[in-house]
This record gives structure tokens, sequence and C-alpha cells, in this order.
């Protein structure tokens, strides 16, 4: 059952910090992913992570954080939460899936 309308932007501001913090997370660690930033100010977390995971290929930033041993830095990470699952389709969830193990493979 989905949450009510007012739990759905609370969520979406809970994911919007979650990508965000990718964002600083990453640049911790010398990788600063300013594109995906910009994304997610001008578009927020759930329609960013939705243009990213409908795009046929696998963004550069998922290659980076896993090199780095960090694929809990990734969008495809936080897609499987089960915390966000209410934004997200099974498809998306599913692609996820799918480039994460890629990456890892």
């Amino acid at each position: 059952m989905a949450p009510p309308m007012d739990d759905l932007g609370g969520l979406e501001r809970r994911f919007d910090a979650a990508m965000r913090n990718i964002y600083d997370e990453a640049s911790r660690l010398g990788y600063r992913p300013t594109r995906f930033l910009e994304m997610v100010s001008e578009h927020g977390g759930v329609s960013t992570v939705h243009r990213r995971l409908a795009a046929d290929r696998i963004h550069d930033g998922l290659a980076e954080v896993f090199l780095l041993g960090r694929t809990d830095l990734t969008v495809e990470h936080h897609v499987l939460w089960p915390e966000f699952a209410p934004l997200l389709t099974d498809v998306e969830r599913q692609a996820a899936t799918v480039r994460l193990r890629l990456a890892e493979s």
C-alpha cells in the first residue's frame, strides 16, 4: 500500500538528502560527480533517478565509485533500499540490480 501524500513528500525529501549525500561522500574520496549534483539540484532526486535508470547506458559514476570500493555511493544502491520503494517502480529496481551486478563482474 502506498503511503499518504504527506508521507511521500517527506520520503522524497529523505531521498533527495540521500542523493546529495552520495556527492558529499564521493567528494571526500576524491570523486566529485558534479553533473549528478546539478541534476539533483535542478530536478530533485527522484526525477534524476528516473532519468538515470531510463538511460540505455550505465553512467560513469557507477564505475568510478565501484573502483573506489563504494558501490553504496550509487543511485542503484539507494534505489534498492526498501524505505524508498514507494518512489520507484519494479522495473527501476530491476535495472538497478542488473547494473550493480554488471559493475561487480
